[in-house]
């Protein structure tokens, strides 16, 4: 706990109990030097129920191609079929307007709707989880950057002071010489 508190001092400039979770959660990680990025994804698909994972492969399936497709041959092979009896037997299973027709797309209206949603919902959740996730990552980086510069002015602070002095034995060994000659 004493190093989570240096550190967040000393590169957050607060305390670490005044932290946020998630920027506690990315010190902790700073600290423990563990990486902290993973796949959010397969994290949500193994935590999914079935209503969830049929919501998505409704909401999949409803807004494809081939969806669209075959409804489109759906409804021209109902008014086909609708014509054809009418012409051949003079019986009408569905009559011109189409009610019961209607009444199946109103019916598959009613029940797209609310699963799409409902996957929508999901892949929200999803994002806003991917979006904390990124947050913590990028935090990371950059808290990991700002520690990769103050190891590099370390070093260059010291390479300074190794300059330095080689200058004054350089220096005093000039004179020293100077000295001889003279």
């Amino acid at each position: 706990m004493k190093k989570l508190n240096e550190f967040a001092q000393k590169t957050l400039g607060m305390p670490y109990d005044s932290l946020d979770e998630r920027t506690q959660k990315v010190a902790r990680h700073i600290v423990e030097r563990k990486h902290i990025s993973k796949d959010i994804f397969a994290e949500s698909e193994t935590k999914a129920t079935f209503g969830q994972k049929a919501a998505d492969g409704v909401a999949n399936f409803g807004g494809s191609w081939t969806f669209i497709i075959l409804f489109g041959l759906t409804l021209a092979a109902w008014v086909i079929l609708n014509s054809l009896i009418l012409i051949k037997f003079n019986k009408d299973f569905d009559p011109y307007p189409y009610i019961l027709l209607n009444l199946f797309l109103s019916m598959l209206a009613s029940i797209q709707a609310p699963i799409i949603l409902m996957s929508q919902n999901r892949q929200a959740g999803k994002d806003r989880l991917n979006a904390d996730h990124d947050y913590e990552v990028n935090l990371k980086a950059e808290l990991e950057i700002l520690l990769l510069h103050e190891k590099v002015d370390v070093l260059k602070d010291r390479q300074w002071l190794e300059l330095l002095s080689i200058q004054k034995e350089q220096l005093q060994l000039l004179g020293s010489l100077v000295n001889e000659r003279q």
